[in-house]
């Protein structure tokens, strides 16, 4: 007993630690997932226990549990043969057969004519020599006709057969095997016709009997074509099954269209698909290999983070599952209709989702992968996947700049667009009548696309949330005024609010030109101070009166006070569960920076031995992203560009410029991946905002003063008219 509860500690300590490693989760994962997606794709490969075979006698009766409309491939196939084998054989002469023929006749006759014409042979010499030339059997009263008869009259009749052999090898598609006793009987009848001789006549006809041959044999490329072709043009015999429909009775035996009724169904398999359900594993191993190589390659990032890849599982497998219910939906009254149903599975969803929260591109690739399943989901029914390929690439470039909460409907209208047309220009190219055409890509196109923003809008919360993702529907929540912290800001510290606002236009643009998050910049610049509203009118922007809490405490204490809004403003969007990137611009949109106002300060006291630099500094961390670095600018020349008096736009670039190259030689840049080239473009881009905020105005004159003048100018007029006038 004591043996056994130590090997089960043991055990159970190797167990533990595997599952902390890495790669057993991962693998255990893509295990779970491949298993999950083939249950969904391969349920109804699985048979029941109804083994019926052709010709056995059933043994209950079978129903039709639902309607359904399928191809019966045997009669299908059948005449398809059918058609093949009304297909004429394409014939092809070969030349060659004729010259060989002509040559056979011109060997023999010659040989005839030498021993007709030798001089040193009597009769009975050339009737041997005839014999031991022939090459088939002649009578002996032939043989001796012959030796008497003249060379000419041999070379005459030569022409002639010769003549009748070519004609009737030449003529239409020559002399084919199936032809060849016909083309002998007719060359016996012209040879008949020329009234020679007997014994030329006999010589004639076995030459023909001995040497025709066929010219014309079948050219089976062109004929297989043909065939093809044939079938081809034969479409698909479809068979209607209505719901409650007997299939066969107990008793009856079961025939091929019995069988072939029962497949469709899913009520019987003559055995368990094994191959079919190892295929479908196999596949699916492979697309998954394909999708994480790609990552490995492309997207580095999301292939290390294991909730990314989770998170891509868990939405595979939920729109799978999703399509799967479609697709098992029955419609009684309408199963020509309902066996559209493949159109509506909400592949777009997948590809929104995965666009919002990982990649674009990656979003490409999975609703590729998918369309695929969907096509094997479907009974490899290609029209499926194509339109369900179109309708998610759409939906994923409909949601790859979103940059307000009506592009995520407007994304499911172009959706729907997009499956009407698919649905459409796919069931023509299949043949399927107009007018279930019409209804079905109408109808199931727009259910599509309303399907999938429906999808995508109530999963991405929870997606959210449950992965630590911050998409940019999560950011668009965030902007409104009416958010808690941003609402707080506004009412206690309004100067630090118009000053977010305004860095959030600043870095917005910036990060627009040089390729970052926009988005998430503007986000972010808006609640980079909202630690501020904690001790607001310790910062100049919200100080409405002339009094200056800092001008009673000291250098140090107010650095104390300024640089610990940062730390409050972590702790706040904490709080309220903000995204981990504007906590990280919060945190970081200062960085290291001196605070050089009270730093001076100090150095001008009496005690200047005891200040040291680092104390008047923020606690940090540097900006570790483009984005907090854009904002950390936007923030420092927001500042102080609206500290300057008449700032005309060459006095706003000198001081642009300047900021962003203190900052530079502070070090603060150095653990970001700005480039020389961008901070260029950034403070050109500053420039450009900033000039049309501080652009000069027209002075208005004051109201009173110019009335006071027309009065004047009035009355100076009436005086001048009285002058006149005496």
């Amino acid at each position: 007993m004591l043996l056994f509860s130590r090997v089960r500690d043991k055990f159970r300590a190797a167990l533990s630690l595997l599952t902390k490693q890495r790669k057993v989760r991962r693998g255990s994962a893509a295990v779970l997932f491949l298993l999950l997606i083939t249950l969904i794709m391969a349920v109804e490969f699985v048979p029941e226990n109804n083994a019926l075979v052709v010709g056995q006698v059933s043994p209950k009766t079978f129903k039709a549990q639902k309607s359904i409309v399928f191809e019966d491939k045997l009669k299908t196939s059948d005449q398809r043969r059918l058609a093949a084998e009304t297909v004429d054989k394409v014939y092809a002469k070969d030349p060659q057969v004729g010259i060989a023929v002509q040559k056979d006749i011109s060997d023999l006759m010659g040989k005839i004519r030498s021993i007709q014409g030798d001089p040193g042979l009597d009769r009975d010499g050339k009737v041997l020599e005839l014999h031991s030339v022939m090459t088939f059997i002649v009578s002996e009263e032939d043989l001796g006709n012959l030796a008497e008869a003249s060379p000419t009259y041999t070379q005459q009749v030569e022409n002639s057969l010769k003549s009748m052999v070519s004609g009737s090898m030449e003529d239409g598609e020559g002399i084919t095997q199936e032809r060849l006793e016909e083309s002998k009987r007719t060359l016996n009848g012209q040879i008949v016709r020329m009234v020679l001789p007997q014994h030329y006549e006999n010589l004639s006809k076995g030459i023909v009997e001995l040497y025709l041959r066929p010219n014309a044999f079948i050219n089976y490329e062109v004929t297989k074509q043909k065939q093809d072709e044939a079938m081809a043009a034969v479409p698909p015999v479809m068979v209607s099954v209505k719901e409650g429909e007997k299939i066969i009775g107990e008793s009856e035996v079961v025939t091929d269209e019995h069988m072939a009724k029962l497949l469709a169904l899913g009520l019987t398999r003559p055995k368990l698909p094994l191959t079919t359900i190892l295929g479908i594993i196999l596949l699916i191993g492979l697309l998954m290999v394909i999708v994480l190589l790609y990552l490995y390659q492309q997207n580095r990032e999301i292939y290390e983070h294991a909730g990314h890849l989770y998170l891509l599982g868990m939405i595979v497998i939920v729109v799978l599952a999703v399509g799967k219910a479609i697709i098992a939906i029955n419609v009684v009254q309408w199963p020509e209709f309902g066996a559209q149903f493949g159109y509506m599975v909400p592949l777009a969803a997948a590809g929104m989702l995965i666009a919002i929260l990982l990649d674009s591109r990656l979003a490409v690739l999975v609703v590729a992968i998918m369309s695929l399943m969907l096509g094997v989901m479907t009974g490899n029914q290609l029209r499926f996947g194509i339109v369900g390929l179109i309708g998610g690439i759409t939906g994923v470039y409909s949601v790859s700049k979103l940059s307000q909460r009506g592009d995520l409907v407007r994304a499911g209208i172009y959706t729907s667009g997009a499956n009407v047309a698919a649905i459409f220009v796919v069931g023509m190219v299949s043949g399927t009548p107009l007018p279930l055409l019409i209804s079905s890509s109408l109808a199931l196109g727009v259910i599509n696309g309303i399907l999938s923003s429906i999808l995508t809008n109530g999963s991405l919360p929870f997606l959210e949330n449950t992965f630590r993702i911050t998409s940019a529907v999560r950011l668009l929540e965030l902007s409104h005024p009416n958010n808690f912290l941003l609402k707080s800001l506004l009412i206690e510290a309004p100067g630090s609010y118009h000053h977010s606002i305004i860095v959030g236009n600043l870095a917005e643009s910036a990060a627009d030109a040089v390729g970052g998050d926009s988005l998430l910049v503007r986000v972010g610049a808006y609640y980079h101070d909202i630690g501020k509203s904690k001790r607001p009118y310790f910062f100049i922007e919200n100080q409405m009166t002339c009094d200056n809490p800092h001008d009673k405490i000291a250098p140090s204490l107010s650095t104390l006070i300024l640089t610990s809004h940062v730390k409050d403003g972590v702790e706040m969007a904490r709080e309220q569960k903000l995204p981990q990137g504007i906590i990280d611009i919060i945190e970081q949109h200062h960085g290291t920076s001196l605070v050089s106002y009270f730093y001076h300060k100090a150095l001008e006291s009496d005690r200047t031995e005891t200040v040291t630099e680092e104390e008047y500094r923020y606690e940090g961390p540097k900006p570790q992203t483009r984005e907090a670095a854009i904002v950390m600018l936007a923030d420092a020349v927001e500042a102080a560009v609206r500290s300057v008096q008449n700032p005309t736009t060459g006095r706003v670039e000198g001081l642009v410029r300047k900021i962003i190259k203190d900052k530079l030689n502070d070090g603060q840049l150095e653990e970001c991946d700005l480039t020389f080239k961008d901070l260029n473009v950034i403070a050109n881009s500053f420039v450009r905002v900033l000039s049309g905020i501080f652009h000069n105005r027209i002075e208005y004159p004051d109201m009173a003063q110019e009335l006071e003048r027309r009065k004047k100018n009035v009355g100076s007029r009436k005086q001048l008219a009285g002058k006149s006038g005496s």
